[in-house]
């Protein structure tokens, strides 16, 4: 396990009144590999979980060439062994291409091996394109996720964790999710629309909103979710945590110039609909040089690629505001750079200036 060296013993960490968390994607670079990426993953959580954040969550992506986090039970069990503290967990499984059984047991597992450190994040998109989920699924019926509800509601009867009111399926009534641990992973609800919001606070569950995806509807979302809030056994009053893509760094332009892959990343997804390696940030740079100025400067009001880069006390105040706004109970920080230095480097300022 990483232990801090002396030199990183006595830097501030994370304060408590709202928890810092990160999501990390496990970003492929140009010229390098998945196994470099897993690789960076794990520095970045073993140093997550040195700076005292929260939580450390990984996502799910299928056929994706920038993504190597295919697998979150997988790389979480690898991140669980090579941490001490910190909470793991899914930001998020996508439950639609998984049997809930199978998701039930794979948290299960992990929450017995690693007991009290598991979150077991829960979103309803394919994280895939149509063909991959079809795939994954192995047929094309479902792909709209309606079934999602009460899928959920079976993974939560496996856990030990329905609401008081619902039922799960009579197929899952009959099952039980083993191994049987101790306790019982934190389930959340992730989302970036109403509908997440609106059945979050139905089951009584902790929601995450997805707000580094830009969809302008943050606000709108945490208050559907507080409005739906009904108590449940695992949860009192509502708890939303808000994300946000941040890139932290001396000098604003040299954030600015390292949140140019990011820029890259999110014109080419929208123009492609895929995730391309990230770029350096030399490339980046050319990239979007040679792209006209009206049009990239209107693309990129609506798309920022990155919402927050900038030195460390504007993007702690850019958060506080971020909280301000929405209410949040936490925040989780996402970053997109091509070298995890960087990212490492993000978390370090904030820590600082958190």
């Amino acid at each position: 396990m990483s232990t801090p060296d002396a030199s990183r013993a006595h830097q501030p960490v994370v304060r408590p009144e709202v928890p810092l968390s990160v999501l990390d994607l496990s970003p492929v670079g140009t010229g390098r590999t998945s196994a470099d990426a897993l690789a960076d993953s794990t520095a970045l959580a073993r140093r997550a979980d040195e700076l005292g954040y929260r939580r450390f969550w990984v996502a799910e992506h299928h056929s994706m060439p920038a993504v190597a986090s295919t697998s979150p039970g997988v790389l979480l069990a690898h991140l669980a062994a090579s941490t001490e503290r910190i909470r793991l967990g899914s930001g998020g499984v996508m439950l639609p291409n998984h049997p809930p059984l199978v998701i039930a047991e794979q948290f299960a597992m992990l929450e017995a091996l690693h007991p009290g450190r598991v979150d077991l994040g829960i979103g309803r998109a394919p994280g895939a394109d149509p063909m991959t989920a079809a795939a994954l699924r192995r047929t094309v019926e479902g792909l709209g996720a309606e079934d999602f509800p009460a899928e959920l509601l079976d993974v939560l009867h496996l856990l030990g964790q329905l609401p008081a009111g619902r039922a799960a399926s009579a197929v899952a009534q009959r099952l039980r999710a083993t191994p049987v641990p101790a306790g019982t992973p934190e389930v959340w609800l992730l989302g970036s629309s109403t509908f997440s919001a609106q059945l979050a606070g139905e089951l009584g569950l902790p929601f995450s909103y997805a707000h580094h995806f830009g969809t302008g509807i943050t606000t709108t979302a945490a208050e559907v979710y507080r409005q739906a809030f009904r108590p449940s056994e695992v949860l009192d009053a509502p708890h939303l945590m808000v994300s946000a893509s941040v890139v932290v760094a001396e000098s604003q332009e040299r954030a600015e110039w390292l949140a140019g892959p990011s820029k890259v990343m999110a014109l080419r997804l929208r123009s492609r609909g895929a995730l391309a390696p990230i770029e350096t940030p030399e490339d980046a740079e050319a990239l979007l040089a040679d792209l006209d100025p009206v049009q990239a400067a209107a693309f990129f009001a609506k798309v920022a690629g990155t919402q927050i880069a900038t030195t460390a006390a504007p993007a702690a105040a850019a958060l506080r505001e971020l909280v301000a706004r929405t209410g949040a109970d936490e925040l989780i920080v996402t970053a997109t750079t091509y070298d995890v230095a960087d990212r490492i480097a993000t978390l370090e300022a904030l820590a600082r200036a958190w």
